[in-house]
């Protein structure tokens, strides 16, 4: 992969951290606030907030996980590994990353491990 493209795929990793980060940390604060405000007195209310709670903690726990990826991915363009699949060690498409900067698997890699052919690769 070519200097000028890997410099553009850095600053869009970049870019989606500091969004998930700013992300983390909202609904962080908007799991604080419904806490507090936990005060509610009839069923419905109560249920309304534990509804809310949940949602927040899991959309807080997708974002935690795609900062990971996000991140992984940075290290390995800092390494220059990025571009390699995790797998088979081949060329991951140029086009697979423009649309996926955090891919680690080719897409033959990718298919296998989602039809549980190929074990999931962990982060280093």
């Amino acid at each position: 992969m070519d200097k000028k493209k890997l410099e553009e795929i850095r600053k869009k990793l970049e870019a989606r951290q500091q969004e998930l980060r700013r992300s983390v940390v909202q609904s962080e604060e908007d799991g604080r606030a419904a806490d507090s405000a936990d005060i509610a007195q009839d069923i419905a209310d109560r249920a309304s907030s534990s509804y809310q709670k949940e949602f927040l903690f899991h959309r807080s726990n997708n974002d935690r996980q795609m900062l990971q990826m996000v991140e992984a991915a940075l290290t390995r363009v800092r390494e220059g590994s990025y571009g390699e699949c995790a797998s088979c060690g081949n060329d991951i498409e140029s086009r697979r990353l423009d649309a996926v900067p955090w891919a680690r698997h080719c897409l033959s890699c990718q298919e296998k491990q989602e039809k549980g052919i190929l074990e999931p690769a962990t982060e280093e």
